[in-house]
C-alpha cells in the first residue's frame, strides 16, 4: 500500500488565492465565459493526480473523495499503459473491423443479465442517455419521459430537458414530468415511487403524450442519494412498462462496482432494465461510455436508421475500458467498495451522534451522503461552509440535493480504510471547531 502523502496533523489550505491562481481565474472568465463554474470559495489549482490524491503546483496533496470519473484512481498505471500502447498502434472508429471493441463488448456484457445483450458505444454518459431517448421513441412510439425532481442525466439538448438539476435556465421539455425521489423517510419508497410514476403517466396521457421512458439514476445521487431498502425500484419499472414505456437505469455514477453490492446499481433492486447507460468511469476518465440494451428495444430503430459515432468505441477507448475492467476485477475493487464503504459509513454515523450538524447518513458502498442540518432542518449555507472548510483541510468533496445541504462523497474505488480514517479525522476536527 502506498503511504498516504498527507501527515496526520491538521493542515489548513492556502486560505486565499495566490497571484498566479487569481490571474488564472480572471483569464478563465475572459476565455471561457460566464457559464463555467469553479468549486470552492478558494478554487483549487491542480497539476497532477495519483490514486486517490490530487496535487497543486507546490506539491500539496489533496484527498479526492469526489471524482468518480477516475473510478480506479487517477493515472492508474495499467490503464495509462493500455491507453498509450493502443494509441501508438491504431486509433480509429467502429466502421472498420477491429477485435478490440468486440472483445471488450463480450467482456462487458458478461457482467449483465442475459437479456441485456447489445451494447452501443458513445463518448459520454450524456450521449448514451441521448441515444436512449432516441431508441425509446422508436420502440414505443411515445415521447413522454419521467425523471426525478433533481435528476441530472446529461448536457445534450435532449437530455438537458430531462435534467432538472441544471436549474431554471434549462427548463424541462413539455414532454417531461418530474417526480419526487424515493426517500424512505417519507414512507414506503417502493409504493410511493410507483405511485408517483403512475401519476406522471396519467398526466402525460391527459395531455395526449404517450409515455416512452422512465429514466432514473439508480442511487438518485443528484437528489441526495437514496439507496434503501433494496428492491424499491421494481414496482416503478412495472408501472412504466404497463403503460407501454421503457425503464432506463442510468449507471453513470453508481455503475462499475460503486455500490459494493454488485457491478450495477439496478442489481440491488431485483429488476432488469430495458436499457442501461454508462459513463466515463468506464474508461477511468477517458471519453468512453455506452448504452447496454435488450435486443427488442433496438430492433425498430436499427431497421430504419444507422448509428455512427466517430470516436465512440474506437480502438483506444476499447483498450482503455478493458484495462479498467481488469483492474476492478484483479484488485477486488467491488469488494473494497463494500468493505471500506461500510467502515466509512459507520464512522460518519458515529460522528453524527456527537455533532448536531450531521443529520441523516445514507450510503451504498463507496457512495455516501450526509445531510447537514441546524436544529434538525436542512442548512445549505452550513453545508457550503463545511465543504469549503474541508477544502482548506485538503479534502475534496461537494454538496448535492435539491436543497444543496447534502455532502456528496464518492471517492475513487481504490479508496482505503486509512483514507477514510483521514477523512473522518479532518471532518471531526472541523466539526469540533464549529461552523
Amino acid at each position: 500500500m502506498t503511504r498516504d502523502p498527507m501527515p496526520n496533523a491538521f493542515i489548513p489550505g492556502q486560505g486565499a488565492l495566490g497571484p498566479v491562481e487569481a490571474a488564472m481565474v480572471d483569464r478563465r472568465q475572459r476565455l471561457l465565459g460566464p457559464a463555467y463554474r469553479l468549486f470552492y470559495e478558494t478554487p483549487v489549482h491542480l497539476v497532477r493526480g495519483q490514486g486517490v490524491w490530487l496535487y497543486d503546483p507546490e506539491g500539496n496533496a489533496y484527498l479526492d473523495t469526489y471524482n468518480n470519473v477516475a473510478s480506479v484512481g487517477h493515472a492508474h498505471p495499467r490503464v495509462v499503459a493500455a491507453m498509450a500502447e493502443q494509441a501508438a498502434t491504431l486509433a480509429t472508429h467502429t466502421r472498420y473491423l477491429h477485435d478490440g471493441v468486440l472483445a471488450y463488448a463480450e467482456r462487458l456484457l458478461a457482467h449483465f443479465p442475459a437479456p441485456l445483450s447489445h451494447v452501443m458505444f458513445t463518448c459520454t454518459g450524456s450521449e448514451a442517455n441521448d441515444l436512449a431517448l432516441r431508441l425509446a421513441r422508436a420502440a414505443t412510439g411515445g415521447t413522454g419521459v419521467i425523471v426525478t425532481h433533481n435528476a441530472y442525466h446529461g448536457v445534450t439538448a435532449s437530455v438537458a430537458e430531462c435534467s432538472p438539476s441544471l436549474g431554471p435556465g434549462v427548463p424541462l421539455g413539455p414532454h417531461v414530468r418530474a417526480i419526487p425521489a424515493p426517500d424512505a423517510r417519507q414512507g414506503d419508497p417502493a409504493a410511493l415511487f410507483a405511485a408517483h410514476v403512475q401519476a406522471a403517466i396519467d398526466d402525460l396521457l391527459r395531455h395526449g403524450i404517450r409515455p416512452a421512458l422512465l429514466m432514473v439514476d439508480t442511487v438518485f445521487s443528484s437528489d441526495g442519494l437514496f439507496t434503501d431498502p433494496p428492491g424499491f425500484l421494481a414496482p416503478a419499472a412495472a408501472a412504466i412498462r404497463a403503460a407501454g414505456g421503457l425503464f432506463l437505469a442510468d449507471e453513470v455514477q453508481p455503475g462499475f462496482g460503486r455500490t459494493g453490492a454488485a457491478m450495477w446499481g439496478f442489481a440491488r433492486h431485483g429488476v432488469i432494465p430495458d436499457m442501461v447507460s454508462l459513463g466515463k468511469p468506464m474508461g477511468n476518465g477517458y471519453p468512453v461510455a455506452g448504452l447496454v440494451i435488450r435486443p427488442e428495444v433496438i430492433a425498430e430503430f436499427g431497421s430504419k436508421a444507422r448509428y455512427f459515432n466517430t470516436f465512440g468505441g474506437n480502438a483506444v477507448a476499447a483498450a482503455t475500458a478493458m484495462a479498467v475492467l481488469s483492474v476492478i476485477e484483479d484488485e477486488g475493487l467491488l469488494q473494497n467498495a463494500a468493505r471500506t464503504g461500510a467502515m466509512f459509513r459507520a464512522g460518519l454515523e458515529s460522528l453524527a451522534r456527537d455533532h448536531e450538524a450531521l443529520g441523516d447518513i445514507r450510503a451504498a458502498g463507496l457512495f455516501l451522503a450526509a445531510d447537514i442540518v441546524t436544529d434538525g432542518r436542512p442548512d445549505r449555507d452550513r453545508a457550503a461552509r463545511l465543504v469549503n472548510a474541508l477544502r482548506e483541510a485538503r479534502i475534496l468533496i461537494s454538496a448535492t440535493g435539491p436543497l444543496g445541504h447534502t455532502l456528496k462523497i464518492r471517492p475513487p474505488l481504490v479508496f482505503t480504510e486509512d483514507n477514510a480514517v483521514l477523512f473522518l479525522d479532518r471532518l471531526a476536527t472541523i466539526l469540533k471547531r464549529g461552523l
